[in-house]
């Protein structure tokens, strides 16, 4: 039986101001066991909101309206302009749907000017500064270090790729300073707790 060996993505911690970095790439010594998972169920993924590049990131999910909680949220953390000029970023980008989901007042509380640092925490946790096209999640297995600093879990290993408990629902939107990745549902990082109103 053929066993696919996982692999490790790692990325040092950055600073809002990205420095540059790079991605290192180990596998283990020995394969491990193949283990049959359960894959996710096609009924309950969410439909590709058919992102198409139209400049850089905050352009590209502007022109969609799929994403207009998202660029509201840029905003509001002042990272529009960081993200629309930093070269090589790759961002993991929720949908309306995804964000609407939160629970009740989570949403609307995020968007309080009193809730900003957490806000920009949060949404610094879809950001990796680094061009991670598909090629390099499809296959691989692990953990990839954020711009905020705790790790996402990427799992591309079945036939719908994850990040932590979140589907991908398209890949490769690349824009002119990186790449965008649609997922389902918003990523949380660990040492944040949302706020409610």
């Amino acid at each position: 039986m053929f066993s696919r060996r996982p692999l490790t993505l790692t990325l040092s911690a950055l600073a809002l101001c990205f420095p540059a970095a790079a991605l290192a790439q180990a596998t283990d010594p020995a394969p491990a066991a193949a283990t049959p998972a359960a894959a996710p169920p096609a009924a309950a993924l969410a439909a590709s909101p058919n992102l198409a590049p139209a400049g850089d990131i905050v352009a590209t999910l502007k022109a969609n309206p799929h994403f207009s909680i998202l660029v509201k949220a840029l905003a509001a953390a002042n990272l529009d302009g960081v993200l629309a000029s930093t070269p090589d970023l790759t961002l993991f980008a929720p949908t309306d749907e995804a964000f609407q989901a939160l629970p009740a007042g989570e949403l609307d509380a995020l968007m309080k000017v009193d809730n900003a640092p957490i806000l920009q925490k949060l949404l610094v946790y879809h950001l990796i500064h680094l061009d991670l096209d598909s090629s390099k999640i499809k296959g691989a297995k692990g953990p990839v270090t954020t711009v905020e600093g705790q790790p996402v879990q990427v799992d591309g290993s079945g036939p719908v790729a994850t990040i932590n408990d979140a589907h991908v629902i398209q890949f490769d939107v690349k824009a002119s300073n990186g790449y965008i990745h649609v997922i389902d549902k918003v990523l949380v990082p660990s040492d944040v707790t949302l706020p409610t109103s």
